[in-house]
């Protein structure tokens, strides 16, 4: 079985400019817990999810740091603190969304896609066809495709 088998085929997109509020709304009305940020040739730029909005839900927390002849040494990841505190204020999916976005060609077997999801801790994987998105495959997908083959 193939990823062209099993994507969904009307995928529910955002824009990078788009508010950060219209990817809320879509989720919840939707029942999806992540979308696909897309250019106008629909190539995909980025995904915006649930985790990446519930630092906004959190309450944001400064790294601790000492001083030491007259140099900051962080002792947590200042890293996570400055990407936290991008999304935590952003206001458009482009400053909230994930960049780094793992995709799938659409003749990929399924079992590359699992293996993807698994390796990668991810929920879902754009599916494209010369770079651009024509569906997605997330983990309900693949129980659906389970429960149909042995079903």
């Amino acid at each position: 079985m193939l990823a062209k088998d099993i994507m969904t085929k009307d995928v529910i997109t955002v824009k990078a400019n788009d508010k950060v509020e219209k990817a809320s709304q879509l989720l919840v009305e939707n029942k999806i817990s992540g979308i696909p940020v897309v250019d106008e040739d629909r190539r995909v730029l980025g995904v915006i999810s649930e985790k990446d909005l519930m630092v906004r839900a959190n309450e944001l927390k400064v790294p601790f740091y000492l001083t030491l002849f007259d140099s900051i040494i962080f002792l947590e990841n200042p890293i996570r603190f400055n990407n936290n505190l991008k999304k935590y204020t952003a206001l458009e999916v482009k400053d909230a969304m994930t960049k780094k976005v793992i995709t799938i060609e659409e003749d990929a077997p399924v079992s590359e896609v699992v293996e993807i999801m698994q390796k990668n801790e991810i929920n879902r994987v754009p599916v494209v066809r010369h770079g651009k998105l024509i569906g997605i495959i997330s983990r309900n997908d693949i129980l659906k495709s389970l429960v149909k083959t042995n079903g």
